[in-house]
């Protein structure tokens, strides 16, 4: 699976996940555009990449002008967006009757806002040349749910529906649509859930781990970050509309279907 010379526009990209997506798709040939919200991060992600193959792009995803500006510079660049991965997130922790309200709309916005935002920016250049690939981070809570996670799990879910919707209106046009569904990756969002669990829940941070995080895996390990990646990239460069549509789960075995 290879990317020559397709730019790809990946949010949240100075760090975790997306920054390894970037790593993986720059290996595989394709320029990438480091937008993220933390511009000083996405400048180091650039040093590190190299100035060829990157471009950093101050993006607030949840901010209209700022996703329009954000896409168009990298148009001006380096003329198209060939790939999206909309990848930017939070989680916010809570029992239903305590969640906040302007966390919640903070979640929603984040993650399905910013989904929307971002491909609606990208979507008329992929039309224009006739092909693009939109990947959608979701999880595996776009398909199961858990405690505490109402806005992360709603969010998720309604992420499932957009791919989808995207993937019809997409595929006449030679646009793919796919939602890729982590597990549990040990990100700094990851880290911060444990203790929140745990103090929540009244258990200690080894349980949340080994018994919530991990019990339903078939080797008690976390998804990696390569993992992810890898999954990104087949569903990025595969040559047909084959897949459009549809989701993958990487998760270990912690759910499976």
């Amino acid at each position: 699976m290879q990317l020559n010379d397709k730019v790809s526009l990946i949010t949240g990209a100075a760090g975790g996940i997306g920054l390894g997506i970037a790593k993986r798709f720059i290996a595989a040939g394709s320029k990438v555009a480091i937008a993220d919200i933390n511009m000083d991060a996405a400048r180091q992600v650039v040093a590190e990449l190299g100035e060829e193959r990157a471009m950093a792009v101050a993006m607030d995803v949840t901010d209209e002008d700022a996703v329009n500006v954000g896409v168009q510079a990298v148009v001006d660049r380096w003329g198209t967006v060939d790939v999206l991965v909309s990848n930017a997130g939070v989680q916010i922790v809570h029992p239903v009757e305590e969640f906040p309200f302007a966390a919640w709309k903070k979640m929603l916005a984040i993650h399905l806002d910013g989904a929307f935002l971002t491909t609606r920016a990208v979507l008329p250049h992929m039309y224009a040349q006739g092909s693009g690939s939109v990947l959608l981070m979701g999880s595996v809570h776009s398909k199961l749910a858990s405690p505490l996670k109402s806005a992360y799990v709603t969010a998720k879910h309604g992420l499932m529906g957009l791919a989808r919707v995207i993937a019809k209106e997409g595929g006449p046009k030679g646009v793919r649509a796919n939602l890729i569904c982590p597990g549990f990756v040990r990100t700094p969002l990851v880290d911060k859930q444990i203790p929140e669990q745990a103090k929540t829940l009244g258990i200690s941070e080894d349980e949340v781990v080994n018994n919530i995080m991990l019990g339903g895996t078939v080797t008690k390990e976390f998804t990696t970050i390569e993992d992810v990646a890898e999954v990104a990239l087949t569903f990025a460069a595969f040559p047909t509309n084959a897949l459009t549509g549809q989701s993958l789960i990487v998760s270990h075995g912690w759910h499976m279907e």
